[in-house]
């Protein structure tokens, strides 16, 4: 674990941000540099930090100190005496195991306080188009922290329904799908404008999804793909039919965001059923509000559809913008650079700019979370927006903010397969062969590394169950991948695991449960479709035969006299506890905004034979704070993590099983307060 700051500041005075030990979000000022140093990543590089006792000692020093510790194989490169660090470089030759010895020397010199890779850090991603610094709409909407995860996945699509677009545009023909697009009115087969002052949808287009990072032109607010669907004329005037015909054809097509910078002071029967249509099909339709100053438009006042308002670059409502309770969100709409024919680029302004940013960051949202439903992306969108301090009928939920959009998990994200709808076929037949049961192993938050094992007529299968434990944790089987197993032999499924922390596991057992051995009865139960029981109960629901599993008088008194000789040899048998170590850490967190604050820490373990962590973080008064760790070395974020700590309040506790060779990564959010947190950390080793 990292140490605690020395000097008395917080870590959030020195490092505001995320990163592998405190600070991600940037990378300067992290040290002075030596001269003839290489700029970048350094791979072959060890990071020792000095004990302060030698590190600020007159004689030692943190250069001297670090020298006269390092293995002949390496070389001191770099100091830095302020914060009491030093680079060692190895032979880039040396080989892994080499590599390990020399980490387990450093790591037992008492001079030493930490080992660690000299990682490479990744600055938030700024684009090398050269019209971006003439930008704001991307600045505004926070799309460097969103493209930090994302430029947008070229498998995610986003119509745009308007005039044609010059696709080969050589800011745009790297993102058009080629499929290129469909003609819904004028003449010929290709979606292009139809004539030189038919600029709007190139515009549009360029908002939407123009490419970004290729050193041309202005950056698009997504890298997605593009596909046309040229419905209106040059004068930017469209038949409803065409509209409606084109809007279906998107939605067959696949695509994931349709985009409608058009409308109608009228309410339309036919442009409604095609736009509910789209919905439907798992396309969310984005349209702009109008530019009259007055009521939404339509399609945007639909139910099915987002409305989206305009806002200056001070997020102020744009005079022109239409206003009211329909609005979902707002969006720069003023001034936004994009592509225009002959590979030009204009400016542009109206609600019909606002309505593709909105459309590019539900792209870049789609790219993270593929699964995502359409309501359920509308939703998230509104849910991440930012309160800019206007009217509801002015912004809606507030302005669409992509960072916050792409990095915090929706409200009940199940991963890709939730934007299909129908379930699995299979369970019809599953019936015939016997009834399939949810069984779940639930434990009280005081549990610690608790087992079990049970047997199975029928197949069993890891699942999560809905719902929380009595304590607020999560019921999910496999979590522990190194003890939870499944095993078929001859027709009968052996399963069982581990689990604690007021957590869960939970299988889906198909037929008879035939024996069920719990190893910590008084902090662990047994649950059944949902119902808590004894394992005998268990049994007897589901029709196990459980008179002849061992378990007779005779049987039991046996196992009685084993225990007692295995009473008498418990002193010479290791048990987890057996060895402990301890870490504290502590810092700010401002969680008063719309979207979490966060804090990263790396954890080694430090036991001899590690074999459970426990995680205890008390967050600022009045927040919610979640704990989101991993133990293999990647970053955890709040939609991926092996283990999670995520009810309601501001205190979590997490235990997890520890093995010698893991990683732990730790993530701690919070939201709705501001304050001081503490992070304590308990290893057990035998």
């Amino acid at each position: 674990m990292q140490p605690e700051r020395r000097d008395g500041r917080s870590r959030r005075s020195v490092l505001r941000g995320a990163g592998i030990l405190g600070g991600i979000l940037g990378a300067s000022g992290l040290a002075s540099a030596t001269p003839g140093r290489d700029p970048g990543p350094k791979q072959t590089e060890l990071l020792l930090g000095i004990d302060p006792a030698h590190a600020r000692s007159s004689t030692d020093g943190t250069e001297r100190t670090a020298r006269d510790a390092v293995p002949a194989e390496a070389t001191v490169v770099h100091s830095n005496e302020q914060l009491e660090y030093v680079a060692v470089e190895l032979p880039s030759e040396l080989p892994a195991e080499a590599v390990d010895r020399v980490r387990e020397a450093l790591e037992s010199n008492d001079a030493i306080e930490y080992v660690e890779e000299n990682a490479t850090l990744q600055s938030l991603y700024t684009p090398n188009d050269p019209y971006y610094d003439s930008q704001h709409a991307p600045q505004q909407v926070n799309c460097a922290e969103a493209w930090a995860e994302t430029l947008g996945d070229e498998d995610v699509t986003i119509a745009v329904v308007d005039q044609g677009v010059e696709y080969d545009h050589e800011n745009l023909v790297g993102n058009f799908d080629d499929r290129i697009g469909e003609v819904f009115v004028g003449r010929g087969s290709d979606p292009e404008p139809l004539s030189r002052d038919d600029t709007h949808g190139t515009l549009v287009a360029g908002i939407a999804a123009g490419e970004t990072g290729n050193g041309t032109g202005q950056a698009g607010i997504s890298n997605c793909s593009l596909l046309a669907a040229r419905a209106l004329d040059e004068q930017g005037r469209g038949a409803l039919s065409d509209i409606a015909d084109a809007i279906q054809w998107a939605a067959d097509e696949g695509v994931d965001v349709i985009n409608l910078s058009l409308g109608s002071s009228s309410g339309l029967w036919t442009l409604e059923n095609a736009c509910a249509y789209a919905t439907e099909q798992g396309s969310l339709v984005v349209a702009a509000a109008g530019n009259s100053g007055g009521s939404v438009m339509y399609p945007a006042a639909y139910d099915d559809v987002l409305a989206v308002s305009a806002v200056t670059s001070r997020d102020r409502l744009a005079s022109f913008s239409n206003r009211g309770s329909e609005i979902d969100l707002a969006a720069p709409g003023q001034n936004l650079v994009s592509t225009t024919l002959n590979d030009g680029y204009d400016r542009m302004s109206g609600t019909s700019a606002a309505a593709p940013v909105v459309a590019g960051v539900a792209g870049l949202v789609r790219s993270v979370y593929p699964g995502l439903s359409s309501s359920a992306l509308r939703e998230h969108l509104r849910d991440t927006a930012a309160d800019i301090g206007l009217s509801s009928a002015a912004q809606g939920a507030g302005r669409v903010d992509a960072g916050n959009a792409v990095t915090t998990a929706p409200e009940g994200y199940d991963g890709p397969d939730e934007r299909g709808d129908d379930e699995d076929s299979g369970n019809d037949e599953d019936s015939e062969d016997g009834e399939t049961h949810l069984l779940s192993f639930v434990t009280e938050p005081d549990a610690r590394f608790a087992g079990y094992e049970f047997t199975a007529t029928g197949p069993v299968e890891f699942t999560t169950a809905p719902g929380q434990t009595p304590s607020g944790g999560t019921i999910e089987g496999g979590t522990y991948s190194a003890e939870d197993y499944i095993e078929e032999d001859d027709g009968t499924w052996h399963a069982g695991g581990v689990t604690g922390g007021g957590q869960g596991d939970a299988f889906s057992v198909e037929g008879a449960i035939t024996s069920i051995e719990i190893g910590q009865p008084d902090v662990m139960w047994v649950e059944l479709d949902g119902e808590r029981l004894s394992p005998e109960e268990v049994i007897e629901e589901t029709a196990g035969d459980g008179g002849d599993d061992g378990t007779e008088d005779g049987a039991d008194e046996d196992d009685s006299d084993d225990e007692t000789e295995d009473d008498e040899n418990e002193n010479d048998e290791p048990t987890c506890g057996d060895e402990t170590n301890t870490a504290r850490v502590e810092g700010d967190l401002d969680g008063s905004g719309w979207w979490p604050d966060t804090a990263r820490w790396r954890y080694t373990p430090q036991t001899a034979t590690p074999c459970e962590l426990t995680l205890a973080l008390d967050g600022p008064s009045g927040s919610d704070v979640g704990l989101y760790i991993t133990r293999d070395g990647r970053r955890p974020t709040q939609w991926d993590a092996d283990e999670s700590a995520t009810t309601t309040g501001d205190s979590q506790s997490l235990t997890t099983a520890l093995e010698s060779d893991d990683e732990i990564r730790i993530l701690v959010t919070a939201t709705g307060g501001s304050g001081t947190y503490t992070l304590e950390l308990t290893e057990h080793g035998y």
